[in-house]
Parts: C-alpha cells; sequence; structure tokens
C-alpha cells in the first residue's frame, strides 16, 4: 500500500484478493437474501431476552424492536437484511402494519425522505411474504 492510491481503496482491494485467495466462491458472495436463513425468534424467547424478561420496569421487546426499525431507518435504511429481520421479529412481537409504518414515517424527520421509502419498501415485502394484514 505504498503508491498513491486511495489508501481506503486499496484496503478493500487487499481484502477482496485475500478472500479470493483462501475462497475463490467469495468472489460472487453476495449476503442478498442471508437473512432467511436467520431464524424467528417466538414472542416469549423475544420478551425474555430483550424485553421485560431483561428488565421488568423497562422497555418490552416490541418497543425496543420499533426504536430499533427507527435507528435502522435513521442510518439511511442501508442495511437491508438487518430491516426484514428486525420487521419480521416485530411481526412476531404483535406489532401491527400500522406500527411498523408510523415509526418508519417518524424516523423521515432525521433520516430523509430517500431512508424512508426504501425502509417502507423492504418493510412492504416482509409484510406481504408474511402475510400481515
Amino acid at each position: 500500500m505504498s503508491d498513491q492510491s486511495n489508501p481506503f481503496e486499496a484496503f478493500i482491494k487487499m481484502g477482496q484478493d485475500m478472500a479470493k485467495t483462501m475462497n475463490p466462491a467469495l468472489e460472487a458472495f453476495t449476503p442478498k437474501g442471508f437473512e432467511n436463513i436467520m431464524p424467528t425468534m417466538s414472542s416469549e424467547m423475544m420478551e425474555q431476552f430483550m424485553g421485560k424478561g431483561l428488565s421488568p420496569e423497562g422497555l418490552d421487546a416490541k418497543t425496543r424492536l420499533l426504536l430499533t426499525l427507527s435507528g435502522l431507518t435513521i442510518q439511511g435504511a442501508q442495511g437491508e437484511a438487518q430491516i426484514r429481520l428486525t420487521v419480521r421479529h416485530l411481526v412476531e412481537a404483535g406489532a401491527s402494519k400500522q406500527e411498523i409504518a408510523e415509526t418508519i414515517a417518524q424516523a423521515a424527520m432525521f433520516g430523509g425522505v430517500p431512508a424512508m421509502s426504501k425502509a417502507m419498501e423492504l418493510a412492504t415485502e416482509v409484510l406481504d411474504e408474511e402475510g400481515t394484514s
């Protein structure tokens, strides 16, 4: 990395070359759909580990997941797999389409309309797949 090129580009190139050397199949790897292999936790498990089981006086799992969705949207809705997984868990935790949509819409004030549009598109895909009314 002693040349005058962009150091970030050189670092990315080095990582790509290393991945190709270790496993040539990684050259064509894409994380799209990777979240499909992650199981959806049951609402009881989420409540135990992320909600009232963790902190009896604190937030419930559904509220924590709505906050997570808001944060992911504000970041520019770049984490597509994370948004899809969070929406799946929200459905399991009992969130309605309206609650999910309002959370994403509220985040537009901080993340912008493009981020909101992308997050809404991803959430709609999941909700349609889940058959949520």
